[in-house]
């Protein structure tokens, strides 16, 4: 079983021809309201995956935007633990969709906010506890912690970007960061590969890349993923779908490079079609996509050459992949 303890928010969605500067207003072409938030998005995207139940620990408020939320986890099959919060809104997030398919996303956390380290019940019969930085960084270290603790494997989607402790740290068996939150999680501005040097405690971190596809540091090998060839339409619960596929994936006991491949696939999927939760793949569908688009996943080899230089790996020479 996979367990969920992160964020669950109401989307306020506009499309609009581009990302507003600062100062500039835009004329929107569509407002619509989707449920979203880090943590719900990738229980979703667990559940949908197939294959193992998912269960979350969230906290809502008293609202009318607490229903939607819910009702879509549910909806889903998600096991929920709600705590009801009196005092605090549902969380909200402010969505400019361009298009593009690029997006802006301000987050007012609200209700996530009160999620406190006693409210993380008993992990018993869990694999994986998947966490992200929605909620108070203080809870997600107390959870990852406990976690430990109980022999539960630690999934931390370091989002939105913080600089984190290195107790926090030595505590996550998989962190699953992009490029500007590897950045900063690593103190590092330089390439992929510089930036993972500056966090050899870490046993396995997964970077996605965007249209270049993604990479992994896991158990000291190299692991390259291609982007699959997609029209965007939303990117919007993309990294999300991502992570939720990864961590059903890999409490089926896939090896990481078969994990990446689905979860590649899903985030792919989920960036042609709009909204969060709405555009989450089915096991089915990543399936089919897989069966008509089969990937190249394998430790660094020529025809990966590309996205190695890109990541800024060292290139193989030919006699080591004969």
């Amino acid at each position: 079983m996979i367990f969920v303890a992160g964020s669950a928010n109401l989307d306020f969605v506009v499309r609009a021809p581009h990302i507003p500067a600062p100062g500039e207003t835009v004329l929107g072409s569509d407002f619509k309201t989707f449920a979203g938030g880090k943590g719900a998005n990738q229980a979703i995207a667990a559940c949908r995956a197939g294959g193992v139940a998912v269960g979350m620990l969230l906290a809502l408020g008293r609202d009318s935007f607490a229903e939607p939320v819910e009702a879509s986890l549910n909806n889903a099959g998600v096991a929920l633990q709600v705590v009801r919060v009196d005092d605090l809104p549902t969380g909200t997030a402010f969505i400019c969709v361009s298009d593009d398919a690029e997006n802006a996303i301000t987050v007012a956390p609200g209700a996530n906010l009160a999620l406190r380290p006693e409210h993380l019940p008993d992990l018993q019969g869990i694999q994986y506890l998947l966490l992200q930085l929605e909620t108070p960084l203080q809870t997600v270290a107390a959870y990852a912690a406990a976690a430990r603790k109980s022999g539960v494997k630690v999934m931390l989607n370091a989002a939105p970007a913080q600089a984190l402790p290195p107790s926090l740290l030595a505590r996550v068996d998989v962190l699953v960061v992009n490029q500007a939150e590897l950045a900063t999680v690593s103190h590092c501005a330089g390439t992929v590969a510089q930036c993972l040097q500056n966090l050899p405690d870490v046993r396995c971190i997964v970077v996605t890349l965007g249209e270049k596809g993604c990479c992994a540091r896991s158990d000291g090998q190299i692991i390259l993923q291609t982007a699959f060839a997609i029209k965007p339409v939303d990117t919007t619960g993309a990294g999300d779908t991502f992570c939720g596929v990864l961590a059903a994936s890999l409490a089926q006991q896939l090896p990481m490079p078969q994990a990446m491949a689905r979860a590649s696939a899903a985030a792919a999927l989920a960036c042609t079609r709009a909204g969060a939760q709405s555009s989450i793949p089915t096991k089915a569908d990543v399936d089919s996509f897989l069966a008509e688009q089969p990937t190249e996943v394998a430790a660094i080899k020529p025809d990966n050459a590309e996205l190695a230089a890109y990541a800024g790996f060292k290139q193989p020479t030919s006699k080591s992949n004969t």
